[in-house]
């Protein structure tokens, strides 16, 4: 080895150090990069550990945990919402706006995080059904404040949305039949209640009128909607469909499964991972963007690997870190796209 390639060696090795001696106290990794956990980090040191990708405006409401499934209701008439397409509507979508839009009118009263996951979870468990909804986030968030799609700090900027709802027409098993009404439903209030401009909602259903669902299509959607946005915006994803698990392919789930979106073209394209959602809608979102989304489909709990977590079971009285994501393997995965950059500017 030469002079040169050898100081371009140490210099990168004293960085390699220095990087992981930062994360060693939290992450549980040694200067030498080996793992010496003892038990899930806390959240003091989560938070003094996390890179700035992961301190974005992100939150996200899922239907059920990952182990469960969601469900489709068969008439959406009992939970007195609108029916402009058919006559089923997947549960979750329905449950919240038959407490956020019940006859197309708003509560009188404010409701927090809180108590409109306990009332989703009631009526919910009041229908048979027993999933769980959750809110997950990005930071940790007072679930006793107001809940809100848009908050009033970002009421001035543009609010963009796509929305997705995939019925699987002609698939025997696995058609849905109330994907379409979620999005037709939550349509309508997101445009009446929070001022979505119909130019700025971006939709996507299998029904042979709006842009079909398939994997290239919701790529291309999330990747631009997330391209567009600026400072001071809002962003919503609606998602209606089925949710899948498949393994793990790079060790950073710590159940070993990543969670996935089943794009109408699955047969032939595959699955949309949690990975690839990340890399698109959480990576690569602007700083100062608020993004909400709702995932209703099976699985679909920590699809965005959101960190933060309140379950709307009743358990829990302030939000936490989940105590089933892999938080230092996911963050040693971040660690090692830094190392392949240094050793990219290093030229080695």
């Amino acid at each position: 080895m030469g002079l040169f390639s050898k100081l371009k060696e140490k210099a990168f090795e004293e960085a390699k150090s220095q990087m992981m001696e930062a994360l060693g106290g939290c992450c549980g990794v040694d200067a030498e990069g080996d793992d010496n956990r003892t038990g899930q980090m806390s959240q003091e040191e989560f938070e003094a550990t996390k890179p700035d990708e992961l301190r974005k405006d992100i939150r996200m409401i899922s239907g059920c945990q990952d182990k469960q499934t969601s469900a489709d209701v068969s008439n959406v008439a009992s939970f007195q919402l609108p029916d402009p397409a058919g006559r089923a509507g997947g549960a979750c979508t329905s449950t919240l706006l038959n407490i956020l839009y019940a006859d197309e009118q708003v509560p009188e009263e404010d409701l927090s995080f809180t108590e409109v996951l306990e009332q989703m979870r009631v009526q919910l468990g009041s229908s048979g059904y027993t999933q769980i909804p959750q809110l997950s986030s990005m930071n940790p968030l007072d679930v006793n404040t107001k809940f809100d799609l848009v908050p009033d700090t970002h009421e001035g900027g543009t609010k963009r949305a796509v929305m997705i709802g995939i019925n699987y027409v002609g698939d025997s098993p696995g058609e849905l039949s109330g994907c379409w009404n979620d999005v037709l439903n939550m349509k309508k209030y997101i445009m009446d209640v929070h001022g979505f401009e119909e130019e700025n909602i971006v939709i996507l259903m299998d029904d042979g009128e709006h842009t079909e669902p398939n994997a290239d299509n919701i790529i291309a959607a999330y990747k631009q909607v997330v391209s567009d946005a600026e400072e001071g915006d809002s962003i919503f994803l609606h998602y209606s469909g089925h949710g899948t698990k498949l393994k793990d392919d790079n060790g950073d789930e710590a159940d070993g499964y990543d969670e996935a979106l089943v794009p109408r073209d699955f047969q032939t394209s595959g699955m949309i991972r949690d990975d690839d959602l990340y890399e698109m809608l959480i990576k690569a979102l602007p700083e100062g963007v608020h993004m909400v989304s709702l995932m209703d489909c099976c699985h679909s709990g920590s699809i965005l690997d959101l960190p933060y977590i309140f379950k709307g079971d009743g358990s829990q009285t302030e939000m936490t870190l989940d105590p089933d994501m892999n938080l230092e393997a996911f963050i040693q995965k971040l660690t090692g796209k830094l190392m392949e950059y240094l050793k990219k500017r290093m030229g080695m």
